[in-house]
């Protein structure tokens, strides 16, 4: 894909449903007593993921335009093959094992190398009988007995947790899962909203045994695939991205804005199914150096390889640590955001946590690799727009995973 230089660019774009919540209004309803409607679903490879698996494991549910319609049902045994998507398959290890039920959970060559053990581990701990292939997939779930306990997470992982809060929808007792830092809280809210009896305090979840009722969610624009529009509007006019979930668990990359000096303001706030939602508006700014740690990742994880292009074209040296989880997405993000970063001519030096970056005011463009990630293509297509001389992305058609028709909305 061919990204020409742009001096200017000024848009209004509507960017799709949130990955997140797409996930998990599809999985939920499909355990819960009911029909429901699932409106502006993300429908990216990884969704449809989901969507497979449920319909393996015994629900119904169909795509019909930007909707899914899904009707629960008692759920059975079956084989998943959950593709590329991580969600699909940590997640799916937390609903299989609370529903009593077995599955075997396999994933393409890159979900094939990711990271499975740290969810079965704490599983494990409730009663649930998981086996994986030294820590990856396949991952094979049999049926068991669950009791809930008081459970740790090792790390901060949004997806951990809701492994271990769909499993204690089936377990006897309660179930109490502790962060040592706050991580999205789609699963909580959701949960909450379709009849489950869940609680928050602090840092912690508290969920008992319960039955879901399905309920109709209109999935919020994703906040990580608006992210790239409004790095374009920072470094090159004006965006306006509508309709984005603007979750507090969600929003690191704009108090990473104010750390920058971005010039940005939130419209036409609301609350849409239980989820906050504005119109994101982003004018061009004059950006500075920004140092980021751990405490912040877990909000903004996603927007890192963008962020980094962003700090590629600030003034000062940009320090993002803490940023381990990088290593696990579909690529090594600190890898690959580094070599596509250098290789378009900026000054990055890669670290075990995250990146040194010293800001240039343009950077000469070239040929970027996405290595198969999407993260790395679009932030990739930013990095292009805004520099002097454009240039081209190798295996561009990652983006499809999360954001079908990124490049046409881009004008390439």
């Amino acid at each position: 894909m061919k990204i020409r230089p742009r001096r200017q660019y000024d848009a209004e774009v509507t960017v799709p449903g949130d990955k997140s919540i797409t996930h998990r209004a599809v999985m939920f309803n499909a355990i819960a007593e009911g029909e429901a409607v699932v409106s502006n679903a993300l429908l990216g490879a990884d969704c449809l993921s989901t969507v497979s698996c449920m319909c393996a494991l015994g629900a119904e549910a169909a795509v019909e335009g930007d909707v899914i319609r899904v009707k629960g049902a008692p759920l059975h045994d079956a084989a998943c093959d959950c593709g590329n998507s991580g969600t699909t398959m940590r997640l799916l290890m937390g609903l299989v094992a609370g529903q009593k039920i077995g599955a075997v959970l396999t994933g393409d060559a890159s979900l094939s190398k990711r990271p499975m053990g740290r969810v079965a581990k704490p599983l494990r701990i409730l009663g649930a009988d998981i086996e994986t292939q030294d820590g990856t997939a396949p991952v094979t779930v049999r049926a068991a007995k669950l009791v809930g306990r008081e459970v740790d997470t090792a790390s901060p992982s949004a997806q951990v947790k809701s492994a271990l809060l769909l499993a204690g929808l089936g377990a006897d007792g309660e179930t109490f899962v502790h962060e040592s830092v706050k991580t999205r809280d789609h699963t909580e809210r959701m949960l909450a909203a379709m009849g489950a009896d869940i609680r928050v305090i602090g840092n912690m979840v508290r969920v008992k045994k319960s039955r879901l009722k399905s309920t109709d969610v209109e999935v919020p624009g994703d906040i990580s695939s608006a992210a790239y529009f409004m790095a374009l509007g920072a470094l090159l006019g004006e965006t306006l991205c509508k309709n984005v979930g603007v979750n507090p668990t969600r929003t690191g990359i704009l108090r990473a804005f104010d750390q920058m000096g971005v010039c940005y303001s939130l419209e036409n706030e609301r609350i849409v199914c239980g989820e906050p939602v504005a119109d994101i508006r982003v004018r061009k700014s004059p950006l500075r150096a920004i140092h980021l740690t751990k405490e912040i990742m877990p909000s903004l994880i996603d927007e890192l390889p963008v962020i980094a292009v962003l700090c590629a074209y600030a003034e000062g040296e940009s320090v993002i640590s803490g940023a381990e989880e990088l290593k696990i997405k579909e690529s090594d993000r600190i890898k690959t955001t580094a070599e596509m970063i250098s290789g378009l001519g900026g000054d990055i030096i890669p670290r075990q946590d995250g990146f040194v970056i010293r800001g240039r005011k343009i950077l000469p463009g070239g040929t970027a690799n996405s290595y198969a990630d999407h993260r790395i293509a679009m932030s990739a297509a930013v990095a292009l727009a805004a520099s002097e001389n454009g240039g081209e992305i190798k295996n561009a058609g990652c983006v499809d995973i999360s954001f079908p028709g990124f490049f046409r909305m881009l004008g390439e």
